[in-house]
């Protein structure tokens, strides 16, 4: 939607246009250009190029999004046959060929003269954003939170080509023999000549 800066920005810099019937530049324009471009800037599109006159002027507001009648704080345009002018927003009227070319000041959109008048909704209030970062918690003089736990991390995938575990110690079974004495003397060689023990 519109910026009331913007339009305003629009509006003095064509103040002091000379009244052209017709005209579509800063060269001069007439009541109903100056309201072309105002809504024109107003809903987005082209400020010149883009005009409308007296007798169009409804089916045109309506392809801009107006609706009939007025709406404090909206943009207001008021008609008759032979002429137009807008209030801004911000209560600002604007004209052209009142006594000269484009001004601001006079009755705007809402003299006497006028039978018809259209505005543009304001936008409403934009809803919280989803994901918008929580409010800050306020916490007590001399606390300090503890820090967040570090998140665990999953257990690594098991290996498929591993060797499988050994399996677990026999509780009944007896002690493995004790480990040879390194110190211990060799046995001695056996004896080629000794007689060879007796069958079993």
């Amino acid at each position: 939607m519109f910026a009331i800066a913007t339009l305003l920005t629009l509006v003095n810099q064509v103040s002091g246009t000379p009244y052209v019937s017709g005209g579509d530049s800063p060269a001069g324009t007439d009541c109903s250009g100056l309201v072309s471009w105002v809504t024109n800037a107003a809903t987005g599109r082209p400020v010149y190029g883009d005009r409308f006159n007296t007798g169009n002027i409804e089916s045109e507001l309506l392809e801009r999004g107006f609706q009939y009648g007025t709406q404090p704080g909206a943009l207001v345009v008021g008609w008759n046959g032979g002429h137009t002018a807008a209030t801004l927003p911000d209560g600002t009227p604007v004209s052209s060929g009142e006594g000269g070319g484009v001004k601001i000041g006079g009755g705007g959109a809402y003299q006497d003269q006028f039978t018809n008048h259209m505005f543009l909704p304001v936008p409403p209030e934009q809803p919280m954003v989803p994901g918008a970062p929580p409010a800050p918690v306020v916490m007590m003089a001399g606390h300090q939170p503890a820090p967040p736990a570090p998140p665990m991390a999953p257990p690594p995938p098991a290996d498929p080509f591993a060797p499988p575990p050994p399996p677990p110690a026999d509780p009944f079974a007896p002690p493995p023999p004790p480990p040879a004495d390194p110190f211990a003397p060799p046995p001695p060689p056996p004896d080629p000549f000794a007689p060879p023990p007796p069958p079993a």
